[in-house]
């Protein structure tokens, strides 16, 4: 039986990636105008189905959307999206995510995400740092079964709120743990 050695890993992960990157989400170009439009539709969605969004939304400092992620695996994995920071309501960055994955995995999925930045700090980190990993300390809103929510109590408790919605495929569950967000110019 032979090991994986490290370096395996990364060209696999990393071969898994630009796969997914050259799949293009289904958001047509790389223009903020589409980006934008979708991010539109998506907040629609999140709010109609998701009520207690709206309030979190209002209490946040900035919130980065990423309306598809597209997430595949088979033994190593890999996901892809892309989309913006939204501060004011106004897009002022946009981003794109990847995570590598290894282990026990087979299959695809898609799904959308928003982080919500309850204090100025977390959103200075996030939009300083050269590229931002979204890490343990981030409280989920949502479960995948679609818990409601409660703003008031979320937002005491974390400097980032994650909600993570809209799936579809045949991997179970999804998080973002380990992801990396890097902004893009679009």
């Amino acid at each position: 039986m032979s090991r994986l050695s490290r370096r395996s890993f990364i060209v696999g992960a990393t071969g898994a990636g630009m796969v997914l990157s050259g799949c293009a989400n289904g958001i047509g170009s790389r223009g903020d105008m589409s980006i934008d439009a979708r991010i539109d539709s998506t907040l629609d969605f999140l709010y109609s189905e998701y009520p207690g969004t709206r309030e979190l939304s209002q209490k946040a400092v900035g919130m980065l959307v990423m309306p598809l992620v597209t997430e595949a695996g088979f033994g190593i994995g890999g996901a892809y999206g892309r989309g913006a920071l939204r501060v004011g309501g106004a897009s002022v960055d946009y981003y794109s995510q990847t995570r590598a994955s290894f282990g026990f995995q087979i299959g695809a999925q898609q799904y959308a995400h928003a982080l919500f930045f309850m204090t100025q700090d977390a959103l200075q980190d996030f939009r300083t740092s050269p590229g931002w990993v979204a890490g343990a300390d981030i409280k989920y809103a949502i479960s995948n079964a679609g818990d409601r929510i409660s703003a008031d109590t979320i937002t005491a408790t974390s400097p980032v709120v994650a909600v993570v919605f809209g799936q579809a495929g045949l991997i179970v569950g999804a998080t973002i743990e380990g992801t990396k967000y890097n902004r893009i110019i679009a």
